[in-house]
């Protein structure tokens, strides 16, 4: 390991961690945090100039609620959400930007080494907003990101680089705060996502608030008072965090006692595990509602069965996951290092694209095009050979394991679909619609062309308004979709109407939309704009958060 070490971030709702490729044993690790655990809760606390991160702030919500910001990632790429303190506002990416510093820092103590290139995972069912917001987190917080890519795909690498033979997996992915399943196809090696599905505002909080209401009920009934102990923050906060003990009691046995206390009075409720499940059994059917709709699209893609159900988030440790999916799907679900593989996933793809990047820089050696990468599948066997091995003698590493990792492809499939909004002209009606070039599952990256027509005589510019949304159809209302970016196309003088006009969607493996727009009449006018998000921070608000940075300590 040296200062070029890239590191994967596994940056999540409730608890966060990071793990790197340990030289000496050739496999991923996750770096203990400055407290000696392997994840740091994801919660910070405002103090002054100051910004604490993980445990102290976790346990410092009960005294400090108007100071202290948890589940921000449900947060992220909406436009109108900011956290308040002493007069300045904050977004969600400014303050997932210090999770990201606290583990870099922590990393630098524990190990010596700098935080700099980094792979950041999110939900699969992120959309563009999110996705870009996840990005910018990371440049706030001084790290180059390599790429954002999806929890269930990384916990899909970490396991499908040493799973034994071709099979297809599924990763149902339950974590504090958000819930994806995809379907996954582990080949040579390589993986292949076939469909993937989720909700992001669904998770192990989720679980929690159904306790939270029950206690606040229970005490009110044993008690008979009116008074409802969620209307006080300071109870609110001891209810969520006994409700969270309490679930997690549960997973290991079949009741326990939680105190309730407020306004003076006390109360005991025992909390059975058959309650529990009573309550929250709503959210985990609508998980197992997700798992089949992914299943279904997975047949109708050609690859709706799977050889292993593999369980990953550290929700899935609740026992009614395991019993009901075997229940639905007649298989045993395989507890997959549900707190650290999505880490170690990204951590191996990340070592993937550091490789790429200096075998393609030691062919051009090779070949005579110094300082210019050339990519392998330009050179001859022999000239690629001997580039793999000249980087893994520098590197102390096996050549095989190098030139495993770098033929790994990972294949990503788009979460949702992508159009542009229409008029659509039916039985002398008009209405607005989403015409879909990208559809949701259609393997990433992918270019797709459509030819539309403009409306009016000599009109002067063409607003190509980009929306995203879930369906797989392609045409969709437009209620259905969320509008994400906006390109303007400038038309030259005295068209007529119906005039062509192309439009070019280009979606990235990691989810980011390049859109272009293109006259076709004789002026040949073209706009190409990467889409920039409406709904999370501005470029102002970027610039200032970063000046921020310079001035603040971040601890835990």
């Amino acid at each position: 390991m040296d200062d070029n070490t890239v590191f994967g971030i596994d940056l999540g709702t409730t608890h966060s961690c990071i793990a790197y490729i340990d030289e000496a044993s050739g496999r991923p690790a996750l770096v203990t945090n400055a407290e000696g655990d392997l994840t740091t809760p994801s919660v910070v606390l405002f103090e002054g100039a100051d910004r604490v991160v993980g445990k102290e702030a976790k346990n410092a919500a009960v005294m400090y609620t108007d100071r202290v910001v948890a589940m921000v990632k449900r947060q992220m790429g909406v436009a109108d959400w900011r956290f308040s303190y002493e007069g300045q506002d904050y977004t969600a990416e400014e303050i997932s930007s210090y999770v990201l510093r606290k583990l870099a820092g922590d990393t630098k103590e524990m190990l010596g080494l700098p935080v700099r290139e980094v792979v950041i995972t999110c939900p699969a069912y992120f959309g563009i907003a999110e996705r870009e917001a996840t990005a910018k987190a990371g440049e706030i917080a001084g790290l180059k990101v390599l790429e954002v890519i999806n929890e269930p795909t990384a916990a899909a690498i970490s396991y499908g680089v040493h799973a034994d033979g071709d099979q297809t997996v599924l990763v149902y992915d339950l974590g504090g705060g958000t819930f994806d399943v995809t379907l996954i196809e582990i080949k040579d090696g390589s993986v292949r996502v076939v469909a993937t599905d989720g909700d992001h505002l669904l998770g192990g909080r989720d679980w929690d608030e159904a306790v939270v209401d029950y206690l606040a009920g229970q005490w009110q009934q044993e008690t008979g008072s009116p008074d409802d102990p969620k209307d006080s923050e300071e109870t609110l906060q001891d209810l969520w965090q006994r409700a969270e003990d309490g679930k997690r009691a549960l997973s290991t046995r079949s009741e326990t006692r939680i105190t309730v206390s407020h306004g003076g009075q006390r109360v005991a409720v025992t909390l059975t595990r058959e309650k529990f499940d009573e309550l929250t059994a709503h959210l985990l059917e609508r998980t197992v509602e997700f798992t089949k709709a992914v299943l279904a699209v997975g047949g109708e893609l050609g690859g709706g069965s799977f050889d292993k159900l593999l369980l990953v988030g550290g929700s899935t440790r609740m026992p009614q996951v395991a019993a009901r999916l075997n229940r639905e799907f007649t298989v045993t679900p395989v507890m997959h290092d549900p707190d650290q593989s999505v880490a170690k996933g990204a951590a191996i793809y990340a070592q993937k694209l550091k490789l790429g990047e200096v075998i393609r820089t030691e062919i051009g050696e090779l070949t005579g095009k110094q300082n210019t990468p050339v990519d392998k599948d330009s050179v001859s066997a022999e000239v690629y050979q001997q580039a793999v091995e000249n980087v893994a003698t520098r590197a102390g590493l096996v050549m095989e394991a190098v030139k495993k990792i770098d033929r790994m492809t990972v294949t990503n499939v788009a979460s949702k679909s992508f159009g542009i909004v229409v008029l659509d002209r039916v039985d002398g009606t008009e209405r607005e619609v989403i015409s879909n070039l990208v559809l949701a599952q259609e393997p990433v990256p992918v270019t797709k062309s459509q030819t539309y027509a403009t409306v009016e005589v000599d009109q002067p510019r063409v607003d190509i308004r980009v929306m995203e949304n879930g369906q797989r159809d392609r045409t969709v209302p437009l209620e259905h979709g969320r509008a994400i970016g906006l390109a303007v196309l400038p038309l030259c003088d005295g068209l007529p109407s119906g005039s062509p006009v192309d439009v070019t969607f280009e979606l990235t493996p990691d989810g980011r939309l390049k859109v272009t727009g293109q006259d076709l009449a004789e002026s040949g006018a073209e706009t190409v704009a990467v889409v920039e998000t409406d709904r999370g921070l501005s470029e102002e608000e970027l610039r200032q958060a970063k000046e921020r940075a310079g001035g603040l300590k971040v601890s835990g």
